[in-house]
């Protein structure tokens, strides 16, 4: 198993088990499968839905700094999963109150509270 394997089936993890709710969404009920569709994602992190998609599918192995951080904070990860997301996907991991911790809903504007 690659890392990139590794990283998307994580991803895919972390999308299941994140209620919309949590991420500030509408749920309608109408779900075929649990957490936050990839559509969803991809508007709480500004990235397209293809890109979201090649992530998971390990398509597409080297994503940001940026992307990581935005993925973190839309999947409510805890500081440890972040640290492992960073890990996951071969970037170094952003020491101390370098993670923006206040965003604004469904934006990418974060600020370093």
């Amino acid at each position: 198993m690659t890392g990139s394997t590794d990283l998307g089936r994580a991803l895919h993890a972390w999308r299941d088990r994140t209620k919309p709710a949590e991420a500030g969404l509408p749920d309608d009920g109408r779900r075929r499968a649990p957490g936050l569709r990839r559509e969803e994602l991809a508007l709480l992190t500004g990235l397209s839905v293809d890109y979201i998609v090649r992530l998971e599918q390990s398509r597409s192995t080297n994503p940001s700094p940026q992307v990581l951080s935005a993925l973190a904070r839309a999947l409510r990860l805890t500081t440890a999963e972040r640290e492992h997301l960073f890990v996951l996907a071969g970037q170094a991991v952003p020491g101390p109150g370098r993670f923006p911790t206040m965003c604004r809903q469904a934006s990418s504007a974060c600020w370093i509270g």
